[in-house]
């Protein structure tokens, strides 16, 4: 008497089948570490190029004037703003505290930079305007501290 083994799966997987479990198994990533990295991976690209900005301030002031050519604002001006908003944006964006606002910030520094100074640069810009626009239309997700607020304050996340 022989008995069969009960396999629950079969072992000649169709291809339709596998991408299926693939998609399944995909589903199961939390997205509150993708929209950790995504918030983290952009705030720490404009983080970088304040701290760039703030270790030769004469340098970045130069910048401003002789390349980036920003109209309406004195280079000095433009430089001070560009330096802070580089510094504070993405700390708020990565931490999740008040994300939609810093979100706001940098894709505006964005939007500018992409409109008036790179406009090759279009599909760096894309990618972070992508992930900027997510956080401003959804928020910085559930591991932020806007989460915790919202909670504590609302009783809903």
């Amino acid at each position: 008497m022989t008995t069969a083994a009960l396999d629950t799966e079969p072992r000649d997987m169709s291809l339709i089948a596998r991408l299926d479990r693939l998609r399944g198994t995909a589903r199961r990533f939390p997205l509150s570490l993708i929209e950790l990295g995504m918030r983290f991976a952009v705030g720490a690209t404009f983080f970088r190029s304040g701290m760039l900005k703030l270790q030769s301030f004469d340098t970045a002031i130069a910048l401003f004037r002789d390349e980036y050519r920003l109209p309406l604002l004195p280079p000095e001006l433009a430089a001070y703003l560009g330096t802070a908003v580089e510094l504070s944006a993405p700390v708020l964006l990565v931490l999740g505290l008040f994300a939609r606002a810093g979100a706001a910030a940098l894709l505006a520094m964005t939007l500018t930079i992409q409109f008036l100074v790179y406009p090759e640069n279009w599909p760096e810009h894309l990618m972070w305007g992508s992930i900027l626009a997510y956080v401003l239309s959804r928020g910085a997700g559930a591991l932020s501290i806007d989460r915790i607020v919202a909670f504590n304050l609302f009783g809903r996340a």
